[in-house]
């Protein structure tokens, strides 16, 4: 998912320095390549098409990363849907929310907004409060989703020190909170890896919430977190033809307007 805390550029830079010292390398032989060879076609890597078996209808994710979208341009491109990043933790409150939230419903794309969790500094219960408070779930879109991921923050505490156990009550904590104030449960994203290591692969929320699944580079979901037997959107590439992460939707237009209104 995008992110967008100092904190994270920071180490972002210092990863990009490590990675163009290796790519230095390999740039001769990269460089006698075509340029055919050396640029992938974005277009063909596209996992959805209408004659594929998952079909689907083509969205996006966006955070402050991307301030002032061209919402009408999204839509142009075959943007359905959007989910925008609201808060993360209880001290941060995306700026750009309002203008993102509300300029994707004023080009007719149906939108959500997410949550970014960070389990280790407040419970389940605080986080979904201030996501609510904060524009995060108006209960007349799509539903309101939680990203539960690996911890951007610290790299050997993926699972931001909690136990499975400790973890599937933070969870549950913060979607029985979104919940009771906006009577819809929360959308989970998450990656397959993450779920099953963290959560001990608890399949204690497939069937009441919709998985929003994280998987990169690859022509299918692959294999899906513990529990759930399908997915409703796939995050399938960091960059594409739409601004911010490229997702798609598991099933029709009017599919996802039903899940829209609830």
């Amino acid at each position: 998912m995008v992110r967008d805390h100092h904190l994270l550029r920071r180490r972002s830079r210092a990863v990009v320095t490590a990675v163009v010292a290796a790519l230095t390398v390999a740039g001769a032989a990269l460089a006698a390549l075509p340029a055919q060879a050396r640029t992938p076609a974005r277009a063909e890597r596209l996992p959805w098409s209408p004659s594929r078996p998952h079909g689907g209808v083509r969205g996006h994710d966006v955070s402050s990363h991307q301030k002032d979208v061209d919402w009408p341009s999204a839509k142009a491109k075959g943007a359905g849907f959007v989910y925008v990043k609201a808060t993360e933790s209880t001290a941060y409150r995306n700026p750009y929310f309002t203008r993102q939230y509300d300029g994707a419903g004023t080009a007719g794309l149906l939108r959500g907004a997410y949550h970014f969790a960070v389990p280790d500094k407040s419970s389940g219960t605080d986080q979904a409060a201030y996501f609510v408070r904060n524009g995060g779930a108006d209960g007349r879109t799509l539903p309101p989703a939680l990203d539960i991921e690996y911890d951007p923050y610290a790299r050997r505490r993926s699972c931001y020190g909690l136990r499975p156990a400790a973890m599937v009550r933070w969870i549950r904590e913060f979607s029985d909170e979104v919940e009771r104030e906006t009577g819809r449960t929360p959308v989970i994203y998450t990656t397959a890896h993450w779920w099953n290591t963290c959560t001990g692969s608890s399949r204690a929320f497939a069937a009441r919430h919709a998985l929003w699944l994280a998987r990169y580079g690859a022509a299918d979901p692959g294999a899906l977190p513990a529990g759930w037997s399908t997915w409703t959107f796939w995050q399938y590439d960091t960059t594409g033809g739409l601004p911010g992460d490229q997702d798609l939707f598991h099933g029709s237009p009017a599919g996802l307007e039903r899940l829209a209104r609830g």
